[in-house]
């Protein structure tokens, strides 16, 4: 939608602010403008992620300002660079996306309803890829599902992402079972069983604790400092869910997994069951959309869910303060997050601060 603004008018709004705040001097440049006049939010493409920080300002001042001379609820400010590239690679993950539907049609000769949802949403969010609101999706397209068949399990952590991902599973119509790998309270605290039920109570979803013993996963990290744990927890809660997929015919694992873009999105595996070959599949559903974090918190708003600091693992923590050496490794994840755009740099930081200092 237009605004009442040009895109000169802004240049020199922001031009003022920016001297009247002691800023220096800099070239404006901006691509595009998008005003939704239902929600009174505006959207600046710039061209490149340095023209954005000009208009961002240090410490988001100058968009601040900005917001507030204009009387506007949010101002929203993207490069057209980031979009390219986020644009890129949901184009990957339609393809992806695609190809596997073919798969499953051609080999089970059935359609997967939640699949066939995920395409049309990633078609939705290319064509509206500047101003796409999740929430509003959400409230205005709930589709129906079969209530009688499980297309998919969701591995719930009680995390934000998991969250997300469930919630988004259950939309999509793959009418998803949650699963939770209980290894103890020193992996799983009670805040997160907490959220963890909460949520699935508020939307319906059947749920399923799995205790499994993770005892040598937390010796080998904590007692003797040889692994960092988050790898290899993973491992075995994946194993755990692809049995569990096996013993009860669904086919497909959802992940709230962000880093896993374009063609890695959805990956298959052969799997032995009772001697005969099956065909298993793992969705990182946030990393199909190629998501923001702000994005999932934004929707996860609306549920029971606790935002929880830091990487919130008991285990980790500890394994961070025995063996500082280790929080490289985590470190090294936080950084691939932001590179593929998942995490703003002052969200990356934070995330870094909240336990270097401890």
């Amino acid at each position: 939608m237009d605004t009442m603004y040009s895109i000169n008018d802004i240049k020199e709004n922001i031009k003022r602010i920016r001297k009247n705040i002691g800023h220096d001097d800099s070239e404006i440049n901006i691509k595009d403008m998008i005003f939704n006049e239902k929600s009174n939010e505006l959207w600046i493409i710039t061209n490149d992620r340095p023209d954005k920080s000009v208009i961002i300002g240090k410490g988001g001042w100058v968009v601040g300002r900005l917001r507030e001379d204009l009387n506007i609820n949010k101002i929203h400010v993207d490069s057209y660079s980031d979009h390219i590239l986020k644009k890129y690679k949901m184009n990957e993950s339609l393809n992806k996306i695609n190809s596997v539907i073919e798969d499953k049609n051609n080999n089970k000769n059935d359609k997967s309803n939640g699949l066939i949802n995920l395409k049309k949403l990633l078609e939705i969010k290319i064509e509206n890829s500047y101003n796409f609101d999740f929430k509003e999706h959400l409230k205005k397209n709930e589709s129906e599902y079969d209530k009688n068949n499980h297309e998919a399990i969701v591995a719930l952590s009680g995390g934000v992402d998991s969250s997300f991902s469930l919630v988004l599973a259950k939309f999509l119509g793959f009418n998803p079972i949650a699963i939770t790998v209980d290894a103890g309270s020193i992996i799983l605290p009670k805040h997160y069983k907490k959220n963890i039920d909460n949520l699935t109570k508020e939307i319906g979803v059947e749920h399923k604790y799995i205790k499994k013993d993770y005892s040598k996963i937390i010796h080998e990290s904590l007692v003797q400092g040889r692994f960092h744990p988050c790898g290899r927890c993973s491992s075995k809660t994946g194993e755990t869910l692809f049995n569990f997929g096996l013993e009860n015919d669904i086919d497909t694992v959802i992940f709230g997994d962000m880093l896993a873009t374009g063609s890695q999105c959805i990956t298959n595996k052969i799997l032995n069951y009772n001697g005969e070959k099956k065909k298993m599949y793992r969705l990182n559903l946030p990393a199909s959309l190629s998501i923001a974090k702000q994005e999932i918190k934004q929707v996860i708003a609306d549920y029971k869910v606790e935002s929880i600091g830091g990487f919130g693992c008991p285990l980790l923590f500890e394994v961070h303060k025995k063996y500082p050496y280790m929080r490289k490794f985590s470190i090294q994840r936080i950084l691939r997050e932001t590179r593929s755009g998942a995490l703003e740099a002052g969200e990356a930081l934070n995330l870094i601060w909240s336990f270097a200092k401890k």
